[in-house]
């Protein structure tokens, strides 16, 4: 496969289990309400939704969510860049996948901002499934989408025992956030640029560092005469 229909195919097709889930979660689910996945206790399925960071992160009011949605879209459009530069740089695959991995997580949330609030009505807490509505007449305005999270791993709920310092008896989950496709092809780009593709941090210092003085050779016979 080229590295050009490697993009192109990691992106796309992120961007349709990422939506087709966040779009199917919000539909065929109350807010608040879930599932345990394969009957499993500690992997679920958890509808809610958050303002547009990852893993359930808010940025409080009106103005804040504008600045973080269009804060959003210059840095996909940034991302987007990088990864254009790798292909024309010749870049090995893995380092484009990754980097694909990450402009498509991020496009995700980017489209729940954007659009969300503009096609469904509003997901309230127990209160009845959201539906497609007319273009504009939904629950928030252009990039006041709230963005659909639905994957939680609760592996270890457990109470701290009372003799800890602080923290003795209270209540230790992990893992407590609850996260979508695109924060997990975010998470995984990057862990794998750090782990496998090393290079990329230290490709730009390489190229721009002076080369070392080399000692110039004086030959005795090659003096004029």
């Amino acid at each position: 496969m080229s590295k050009k229909a490697i993009i192109f195919t990691t992106i796309i097709l992120l961007l349709i289990i990422d939506q087709w889930s966040k779009i199917w979660i919000k539909t065929q689910l109350e807010y608040g309400t879930g599932f345990d996945i394969l009957g499993l206790s500690w992997a679920k399925i958890q509808f809610v939704e958050n303002e547009g960071m990852a893993f359930g992160l808010s940025y409080g009011g009106v103005n804040g969510k504008y600045v973080l949605s269009i804060f959003r879209i210059i840095m996909a459009g940034f991302l987007g860049y990088i990864l254009y530069s790798l292909l024309k740089a010749n870049e090995k695959k893995s380092l484009l996948f990754s980097f694909s991995l990450i402009v498509a997580g991020a496009i995700g949330n980017i489209i729940d901002c954007i659009f969300y609030g503009m096609i469904f009505s509003e997901s309230h807490y127990h209160g009845g499934l959201a539906q497609f509505v007319p273009f504009g007449t939904g629950y928030a305005p252009l990039l006041q989408g709230k963005v659909v999270d639905m994957l939680y791993f609760p592996m270890v709920d457990t109470i701290l025992p009372s003799w800890l310092p602080i923290w003795g008896g209270e209540r230790f989950e992990f893992f407590r956030p609850v996260f979508n496709v695109a924060d997990s092809a975010i998470t995984t780009g990057v862990a794998s640029i750090i782990l496998f593709n090393r290079s990329f941090f230290t490709s730009d210092s390489k190229k721009t560092s002076p080369a070392k003085p080399e000692e110039a050779a004086v030959d005795p016979q090659g003096q004029d005469q």
